[in-house]
């Protein structure tokens, strides 16, 4: 397919690009008054999600509004353990709740299931990226996303957002093998829905590990980068993203895996990272989010250093993570126009 701006497909594989393109993850919705209005003509936000038309719209008004040279579906990570047989629900400014965990081997047939449908439990998500392509007509490619193995695991034994995980990272210790198989079925299913979401119409995927740091270097090789390995080499349709939020330790491992490039949080130096993974990928991120807190003026000035410590044209602009909730959207503008204006040295 041909788009009016194909600037973050061309960064992905490598080619020449005019200047390097920029999105934010989470930027469909949050900071944007349009999505708040969305979102409150529906129960919240799980509707939202399953809601195709809904979703699309907000998918597609970062790129009205914003001016981002990608969109990136809206939904959830979530979706998938739901579709497993695993609901949840979403409380307001507490997160993700699991009524039911996984505690042992029995649990898995009703809560980690794998002979269903996925297409047809994961349609919602399949129809809003169809509708947004539309909505979209070609002026930029739609990333599809899903979270990694180790992510999804760690909600589904937890029950709810943790700042230890303790509960997961005991299973490891405690019954491997329980945990392996937990990975194999959440690994097969998401394999099945990013080529699904490829199908309806998603341009990049880019899988997700935000709870990558909290495993030391050889648990998260075993429980975490091997997992990843699979699904990196099931997707070869479409550029794919591996972002492995604080994985320090394992950058090279995932400069190795078959994907075309790798999300780098804000505590990375890019050049260290760069230094590591040479010009075989393309870098994505990672300026603090925080950092878009402060004036106009400085916005630019930091956004500005982040792009001159860039040593290679092989790089997508984003942040180190999600853009939070209360950021004034005129400073993510500020920060989009600042990289739209930068003129690369390379």
């Amino acid at each position: 397919m041909k788009f009016e701006n194909d600037l973050i497909i061309r960064a992905a594989q490598g080619e020449v690009i005019e200047r390097y393109p920029v999105w934010l993850m989470r930027q469909a919705g949050r900071i944007l008054p349009e999505y708040r209005k969305v979102r409150a003509s529906l129960s919240g936000f799980k509707e939202l999600v399953e809601t195709p038309e809904s979703a699309a719209e907000v998918t597609v008004q970062p790129v009205d509004l914003l001016g981002v040279d990608a969109a990136i579906i809206f939904s959830d990570i979530l979706v998938v353990p739901e579709a497993m047989g695993l609901s949840y629900e979403l409380i307001e400014k507490k997160g993700p709740w699991f009524e039911n965990t996984i505690k042992s081997m029995d649990d898995l047939e009703k809560y980690a299931q794998t002979n269903f449908d996925v297409e047809d439990r994961l349609s919602y998500v399949l129809e809003a990226i169809k509708i947004a392509n539309k909505e979209i007509g070609g002026r930029v490619p739609l990333i599809g996303f899903a979270g990694a193995p180790w992510t999804i695991f760690c909600y589904m034994i937890e029950g709810q957002g943790s700042k230890t995980f303790s509960k997961a990272r005991n299973i490891l210790y405690t019954n491997p093998t329980l945990a392996h198989e937990l990975l194999t079925r959440i690994t097969d299913i998401t394999i099945q829905y990013l080529k699904a979401q490829i199908e309806a119409g998603a341009h990049l995927v880019q899988v997700f590990d935000s709870w990558a740091g909290i495993l030391g270097k050889e648990q998260y090789a075993e429980f975490g980068l091997r997992y990843l390995d699979r699904i990196a080499k099931a997707i070869n349709q479409v550029p794919v993203t591996l972002f492995a939020k604080g994985a320090y330790n394992s950058v090279a491992d995932l400069a190795a895996m078959d994907c075309q490039t790798i999300g780098v949080d804000w505590n990375m130096q890019m050049k260290d990272i760069r230094e590591v993974v040479g010009e075989s990928r393309t870098l994505q991120g990672n300026l603090d989010p925080c950092a878009l807190y402060s004036s106009h003026s400085e916005v630019e000035a930091m956004t500005n250093n982040m792009l001159d410590s860039f040593k290679s044209r092989r790089h997508i602009v984003n942040l180190g993570h999600g853009v939070y909730p209360d950021v004034d959207p005129e400073k993510v503008k500020t920060f989009i126009k600042t990289v739209k204006n930068y003129e690369i040295q390379y």
